[in-house]
């Protein structure tokens, strides 16, 4: 039990577990965290308006020609590359306005999607299998973790490869000063605990690459 004013029923929007226990509250935000998964997530009555959230994402300035922003995404794509298959297909999950790893791995020999609900929601995606999918600092901003990384998941062909790019949890006392949290639009907040749930969920071999990178691939 939590004692957060205004708590009510809650579960994990992860895996549905009914137990969760307060984590952090500041003038902004309450913060919740499952007792199975580990998942930290804001209660929906904090969520922004749909029209709120985009107008958030049209301020990004990522694009392809930006040289920083490449380094930063080659967190993800350098270990992800050394593990596909030559002329791999993939899938960019959540590509933001101006899709960049997509065109990277594009550019080395990838054949590539994209998808987001607001800039390419192009739902002929889901109709598809993938060798890889790609989330990079996506899943901080899902709704409905449980639901759409499911849906993630059902697209990759057995063998293939989840990358995941996003900061993660470590501790009451570091989330309390932490930074991301800030972000209006970030609303759950994995820990490597997390990541190993999901992997004995799927039953799949988890690697975690660096402090902000995992990657699962999908067994057979």
């Amino acid at each position: 039990m939590n004692d957060f004013a205004g708590a009510g029923p809650l579960s994990c929007p992860l895996c549905g577990w009914g137990e969760v226990s307060g984590f952090h509250r500041d003038r902004g935000r309450e913060y919740r965290r499952c007792d199975r998964c580990r998942l930290v997530f804001v209660p929906p009555r904090f969520f922004l308006s749909r029209a709120s959230e985009k107008a958030c994402y049209d301020r990004h300035e990522n694009h392809p020609d930006d040289p920083g922003y490449r380094r930063f995404l080659s967190r993800l794509a350098d270990p992800l590359m050394a593990v596909l298959p030559d002329g791999a297909r993939g899938l960019d999950f959540g590509s933001g306005p101006g899709p960049t790893l997509s065109v990277m791995l594009s550019e080395s020999g990838f054949r590539m999607a994209i998808f987001d609900p607001f800039y390419a929601p192009d739902r002929d995606v889901w109709d598809r299998e993938y060798d890889f999918v790609t989330a990079t600092e996506v899943l901080e901003h899902l709704h409905r973790p449980g639901v759409e990384l499911e849906r993630v998941w059902s697209v990759i062909r057995p063998g293939g490869w989840l990358g995941v790019m996003t900061k993660r949890v470590h501790g009451a006392d570091a989330f309390a000063r932490w930074h991301y949290k800030a972000d209006p639009t970030h609303v759950i907040f994995f820990s490597e605990e997390t990541f190993a749930w999901l992997a004995r969920r799927w039953e799949a071999e988890l690697r975690v690459v660096g402090g902000d990178v995992v990657m699962l691939r999908k067994s057979g």
